[in-house]
Order: structure tokens, then C-alpha cells, then sequence
């Protein structure tokens, strides 16, 4: 924001900035609150809340933490979307209140609430909370790390150091990715004169020393399991080959930030880069946006590049929104700030109509009418309507439950409230996505289904889960995976763009897929 509007008297800016903010942090916490409350949960969230019937030290895909804020949000509120995200909410909602902090302490008021309403305006975190996922802990955890760790290499105090070593535990139960943040804090320690000087101190050996509390539980499932995580996040999901198509990152965070916010966010990072002379703040806050922005973007030409990872660099974002107010406050930019602002807002506000209509049916099959369709949010209560009715049948009532792919056995997990037991069958992206191992350990892959024995099964099928192409195979294979495969019904939704067929059968392997079988259930 600029730190001064048309005529407001510089007595007057703090207020005005203050009260903007608290409207516009009201506002979006409860557009978000509703949100969570009415978006079915999808594939990814509902994956996690099985994870959280599961609590253990650590899973095939993640450290312990999303599960573990998941199982709290139900314990207090009960089962329910909206239960579910609500510890992601409120960590959320503090990751503006941070930046706040941070900024008024550093620079002024004007720059500290100015720094929280760019926060709230950028899409990837102005959203931040509204879905239960792993990087809302990571990133609230970055925010606080950011907050102790230029208190404490400017105090020098053993609390603050202390809470450094906390927050970096938090973001390693978060996330992998929390290693990002150690390699910035590592890259300030070792390359700038304030930071080799605090070595000598004992401070930063206490913050890593607490920090590595964090990677216990997480080693601890790696050791039991061959190191399946680790194989997992930095191996088996990356193809580490050169593919050019990744060079439009730029392009993208353009995109998710805003062009013209992202050229300003890149503009502070080099003005961060230019004053690291000055030492504090500006040492410390070029090396922790500078490390995760341009180190992601040169690991995204090797990693995989078929999952979204637009969001990987946020938290390089946030020591940049913390300075930017006081860096456009003091260089002539006020005309292409004022225009970056405007597009933030319209950006904002672009993300969160896409998430509303996602939330009504009409608003989905617009989307879908447009290619925006929002696959991941939608279909899954239609179908689990549908099996549940199915299942109060006499003749469905006591069978296996079974689904064709993790997510949609998740979601059907998390629509029956675990009350029935869920089978995945051993789709190829169970693997891609690291949970086959998962579905193992809780015995409710294709193994466990067939150690049952010849148990009547109904199964439910998403061909839309598969690309186009690959449909039909897989849709074939299911022959020879489940005995006596029959029809029961099937549901089109949005135009076909999601497609759940169900089946009745076996639990145990045909000899051979029969061709009768096999043109029965291959969709058009």
C-alpha cells in the first residue's frame, strides 16, 4: 500500500490503515469460514482426515501435522468440513497478524498494517486456511520463524532463539519442504558478516538444536519403513531430469500473485538485495525471500511438474510483504503501485468467486461450460448420496465397500464418518501420489480385499479420475480384478465431466477378464 491517501493527514494514516485492515481481515475470515463450511472437502483433504483416524508419528506422503490439526478441529467440533479446517483457519488468519507485527516493530505503523493488507490481498495467502492442507502449518510456521529469527539476530536473546528452534520443529512436522527454511537460515549464517558473527554465539546452535526436535517423528516412520517418505518426496514423485516446460514458473507466479504485484514483489527482493550492506533487517530478509524464490524455481526444471506447486514459494513471499510498504514509500512508484494494488484486490476477489461458485451446483457447470471446471471440489457428495442409498438396500447392505482410487475411497470414508470400512483398489495413482504404501499399513489396498475372500462387493468406479485416454484400460482391468463384475447404476455429472459408474461382484480376482464383462462396464 502507499502510505498516504489523497488528503489524509499523517496523524490520521495509521488509523485509516488500521481499520482498513481489521475490515478487511473480518471480512475474508468469514467469507472463508462459510466456504469451508459448504466445499465438499476433495481428494487430498479427505486423504488427510483419514490420516487423522490414523494418528501416528508420521505417513507414506507427510510428517504428522495435518493429520494431528485435523484430529484436534474434530475432537472439539465434531465431524464435519468445517470442523476439519478449523485449526487451518485460525493459523491462517495469524499469518497477516504476524507480518503486522513484524513490520510495525521493524519499520512504522503505516508499514506494519499496510504489509498485513498486502498479505490478505495475495491469493495464495489470503486464502490461506480456507482447505485443511499441509502448507498452512508450513507457512504459519515460516511467518513465526521469520518473526524470532530477526529478533533474535538483532537482541541476541536465548528466548528468542528458542522460539526460532520451535518454529522450525513446527514447519519439519508440517512439511518436507520445511528443509527450504534451514537451508535459508543456513545461507544467512554462512554468507553475511552478522550472521558468521552470531555463530560464535550459542544462540543459533540452540534454535537448530530445538529445530531438530521436529524431524524425530518423521524419521522415525522413515526408519520403520525402508525410508518410504523420504524415497517418496525425493525420488519416486520427481523425474530430476531437465524439461523446458518448466520454465514458465515466472509465468505462473504471475499468475497466482498478480503480474503486476509479482513484477513489484520481485522489484522489493532486488531493492532487499541492493541494501543488504545496511546489515538488519535487510541481510536477513533478502537471504529468506531470495533462497526459497530462486532455489524452487531452479529445482522446478528437474521435479515433477504434473502436481501444482504454484504454492511452494510462498513463504519467500512474506519477508517481501513485510518491507514492501516502506520500499514503494520511498521510490517513485506510486502510479504502478497503486495499479499493482488494484490488481491484487481484483485477483483476490477473482479467487475467492471461483471458490464460491465451486461451492453451488450452478456455479460448478458455469465453470465447467468455460474449461474451469472444478473437479476436485465437486461430485463426491452426489456420490456418496448414491451409495449410501445403494448401501440401505437389502441386497447391498452387507457388502465390502469398494472404491477404484484412494481419493474417492477417502472421500467416501470421510462421507460415512469411518463408520464402514473403505477398499482402494491398486490404481497407479495410489503410487503417484504416495499413499499406496499407506493403504497398506491400514490393510485397505486390493491385498487386504482379496485376504477377505469371496466377500460380495460393491464397487465404485470414477473413470474421470483417469485421463482420457486411459479410461477405457483401466476401466477393463476391473474384470480381472473383481470376480462376477456386474452394472448397477452409474451418475453423469456437469456435462460428463464427472462420472461414477457402480458394480457388483467378488472380492477375489477373476482368472481372466471376460469380454462380456469388459464391454459392460467400458465407458463410451
Amino acid at each position: 500500500m502507499v502510505a498516504s491517501i489523497g488528503n489524509l493527514k499523517p496523524a490520521d494514516a495509521p488509523r485509516f490503515w488500521r481499520t482498513a485492515f481489521w475490515i478487511a481481515w473480518t471480512v475474508l475470515l468469514a467469507t472463508k469460514v462459510v466456504l469451508a463450511a459448504t466445499l465438499a472437502p476433495f481428494g487430498d483433504e479427505a486423504w488427510y482426515w483419514q490420516e487423522s483416524r490414523h494418528l501416528a508419528a508420521g505417513y507414506s506422503d507427510l510428517p504428522p501435522a495435518t493429520a494431528w490439526l485435523i484430529a484436534l478441529g474434530e475432537t472439539l467440533f465434531g465431524h464435519g468440513a468445517l470442523a476439519m479446517r478449523a485449526p487451518f483457519l485460525l493459523l491462517g488468519a495469524l499469518v497477516p497478524l504476524i507480518l503486522v507485527r513484524i513490520g510495525r516493530r521493524l519499520l512504522d505503523d503505516d508499514a506494519g498494517w499496510c504489509a498485513g493488507l498486502l498479505t490478505l490481498g495475495l491469493p495464495l495467502a489470503g486464502t490461506l486456511g480456507l482447505f485443511a492442507l499441509p502448507d498452512v502449518p508450513l507457512t504459519w510456521a515460516a511467518a513465526v520463524a521469520l518473526d524470532a529469527a530477526e529478533r533474535a539476530t538483532r537482541s541476541q536473546r536465548t528466548r528468542d532463539f528458542a522460539l526460532l528452534g520451535f518454529a522450525l520443529a513446527l514447519a519439519w512436522l508440517a512439511h518436507y519442504r520445511a528443509a527450504m527454511l534451514l537451508l535459508a537460515g543456513a545461507v544467512f549464517f554462512v554468507a553475511t558478516p552478522r550472521g558468521r558473527a552470531l555463530l560464535r554465539e550459542p544462540g543459533p546452535w540452540l534454535a537448530l538444536a530445538i529445530s531438530a526436535l521436529g524431524l524425530l517423528p518423521m524419521l522415525s516412520f522413515n526408519a520403520q519403513h525402508e525410508w518410504a517418505g523420504l524415497q517418496f518426496q525425493l525420488a519416486d514423485r520427481h523425474p530430476w531430469s531437465f524439461h523446458a516446460d518448466a520454465l514458465v514458473q515466472p509465468l505462473e507466479q504471475a499468475l497466482v500473485c498478480t503480474p503486476l504485484f509479482f513484477a513489484l514483489l520481485l522489484w522489493a527482493l532486488w531493492r532487499c538485495g541492493q541494501r543488504t550492506r545496511e546489515g538488519r533487517p535487510w541481510d536477513l530478509f533478502a537471504i529468506c525471500a531470495g533462497t526459497p524464490i530462486v532455489l524452487y524455481f531452479a529445482v522446478g526444471l528437474f521435479a515433477d511438474a504434473t502436481r501444482f506447486r504454484a504454492h511452494w514459494p510462498l513463504p519467500g513471499y512474506l519477508p517481501l510483504l513485510v518491507v514492501l510498504p516502506a520500499l514503494v514509500r520511498e521510490a517513485p512508484l506510486r502510479r504502478f503501485a497503486v495499479a499493482a494494488y488494484a490488481m491484487l484486490v481484483v485477483g483476490t476477489l477473482v479467487a475467492f468467486a471461483y471458490l464460491i461458485a465451486a461451492a453451488v451446483p450452478d456455479g460448478a457447470a458455469a465453470l465447467a461450460r468455460v474449461k474451469a471446471f472444478p473437479e476436485h471440489f465437486v461430485g463426491w457428495n452426489e456420490a456418496a448420496a448414491t451409495t449410501h442409498d445403494l448401501l440401505g438396500r437389502p441386497p447391498f447392505a452387507d457388502r465390502v465397500l469398494v472404491a477404484d482410487n484412494f481419493m474417492l475411497a477417502a472421500e467416501l470414508d470421510f462421507a460415512f464418518d469411518g463408520e464402514r470400512a473403505v477398499y482402494a483398489l491398486d490404481q497407479p495413482i495410489n503410487s503417484k501420489h504416495g499413499r499406496a504404501l499407506q493403504l497398506r499399513l491400514w490393510q485397505r489396498d486390493e491385498a487386504a480385499l482379496n485376504a477377505l475372500g469371496s466377500r460380495q462387493v460393491l464397487l465404485v468406479a470414477e473413470p474421470t479420475a483417469r485421463r482420457e485416454r486411459e479410461r477405457a484400460d483401466w476401466m477393463r482391468s476391473l474384470c480381472a480384478r473383481v470376480a462376477d463384475l456386474a452394472p448397477i447404476t452409474s451418475l453423469d455429472l456437469y456435462n460428463g465431466r464427472k462420472r461414477y459408474r457402480w458394480y457388483g461382484g467378488v472380492a477375489a480376482p477373476a482368472d481372466a477378464p471376460y469380454a462380456h464383462c469388459a464391454a459392460a462396464i467400458t465407458p463410451p
